[in-house]
């Protein structure tokens, strides 16, 4: 026990680490049964199986990202985190309450899911940096791959969890019913923020010049040709790939003639395969880029596989493939960014890192979700095993020409040579 708290779990030693994570772990596990209760109320509720709707709200709420990236990134960079965290945490649970009291009167409409959506997004979009750089206030700098890390390991525990029990409360409580349990569950994270030890969080000096703007983090981006990749590879799993609440819940529905119950075991087993992904890069010191490209490879060999099998048994064994390589892609590419990027800028290049994750998503959303309807699930999941293969593509390229990556011969077998230490670029170990 002793050696795990000296190695993948060594964040939990901090005081605040353990108060934070453990109730943003409670708030995620609220969000995830949201997310299936909103789905399953958009699919079979108020439209008749159009995966179409579930796109246009998915995009709805990762749209906002781009147009107030310049704000969050200024918030993460110069106000009190804490401080903004309990603001954003607020306004994000009243939003539940909303979409709840609409729901559980019967006055819900399809724009109803749509405006909320497009409020929860913006909320986000502004809450995320601030959220993300915010683990570095709470451990030391050489924890904080492990503190990402251990971070992702509790959202996907809580999306095991969530959607485990999403599909049982949906048919007891209605949808309605679940929204407003997770306006509860963002009572324990605003509750950990005010329980911090304040005089224990290892403030990181922000700048104070006004002028300092996103500009800064582009320009930053610009000059590491090793972060331009990560967030190339990122936009290609993210927007393409990662659309989950469509493939999975189209393939439950239409393709394995499955209920909210089916759907909400599809996304738990995928979310076995997720934690133990963040949990094999928690125990990584610092991650290294050419991880990124077997992830992604896995994840677009995986996504392929997924498409052709014959019933949702051997789908969700698959799913599990696709949560490890799913997570410990976004994980490691989160915790390598972060740990390389200047303390003093690291708000905004999280913000545009978040920007480029989750901004394609509306074009991606609607794409895969129009291909779902007009082709099928299968083919709409044949897309992220596409974003896979391009993505790994791109990270072999950047092995080839920064570290001088080789194929050779060695005693008739095939075998990698790569110089690690290669000096024309500034590597991300």
């Amino acid at each position: 026990m002793k050696k795990l708290f000296h190695g993948t779990f060594r964040s939990l030693n901090s005081f605040n680490y353990r108060i934070w994570i453990g109730g943003m772990f409670v708030s995620n596990i609220g969000t995830w049964m949201q997310r299936i209760a909103q789905d399953w109320l958009v699919l079979v509720q108020l439209t008749h199986h159009n995966a179409t709707a579930v796109g246009i709200i998915s995009a709805l709420q990762f749209a906002p990202v781009f147009l107030l990236l310049p704000f969050s990134g200024y918030a993460a960079d110069h106000f009190d985190r804490r401080k903004f965290l309990i603001a954003t945490q607020v306004a994000m649970g009243l939003t539940a309450l909303g979409l709840g009291v609409l729901t559980l009167t019967g006055l819900v409409r399809l724009w109803h899911v749509y405006l909320f959506g497009l409020i929860l997004g913006a909320i986000t979009a502004i809450d995320a940096p601030a959220r993300q750089t915010f683990v570095s206030e709470l451990v030391k700098e050489e924890d904080l791959p492990n503190a990402v890390a251990l971070n992702s390991t509790s959202f996907n525990s809580a999306r095991l969890i969530g959607p485990a029990i999403s599909g049982f409360l949906i048919a007891a409580l209605g949808s309605g019913g679940v929204f407003l349990l997770n306006a509860a569950s963002f009572g324990a994270v605003i509750l950990a923020l005010c329980c911090l030890r304040v005089h224990e969080l290892h403030k990181n000096e922000k700048t104070t010049d006004q002028k300092n703007g996103i500009s800064d983090g582009f320009r930053y981006i610009h000059k590491r040709p090793d972060i331009k990749t990560v967030l190339f590879m990122l936009f290609l799993i993210c927007t393409f790939g990662l659309n989950f609440p469509i493939f999975i819940s189209t393939m439950a529905v239409t393709v394995f003639h499955g209920d909210a119950g089916l759907y909400g075991l599809l996304m738990s087993s995928m979310a076995i395969g997720s934690v133990a992904g963040t949990l094999f890069v928690a125990g990584r010191a610092r991650p290294h880029i050419r991880l990124l490209f077997f992830s992604t490879a896995l994840f677009g060999i995986s996504c392929l596989v997924g498409a052709l099998m014959p019933d949702a048994e051997s789908f969700a064994l698959i799913l599990v493939f696709i949560g490890v390589s799913a997570q410990i892609f976004t994980t490691a590419s989160n915790s390598m960014v972060q740990l390389s990027t200047n303390p003093m800028i690291r708000g905004r290049v999280v913000a545009i890192l978040l920007a480029v994750s989750v901004g394609g998503v509306p074009l991606g959303s609607l794409l895969v979700g129009r291909v779902a309807d007009v082709w099928g699930a299968r083919y709409a999941l044949g897309i992220g095993a596409i974003s896979g293969f391009v993505a790994a593509i791109a990270g072999l390229c950047y092995l080839i020409k920064y570290h001088r990556l080789r194929l050779y011969l060695k005693k008739g077998d095939i075998a990698f040579r790569m110089d690690i230490a290669a000096k024309d670029a500034k590597e991300i170990e």
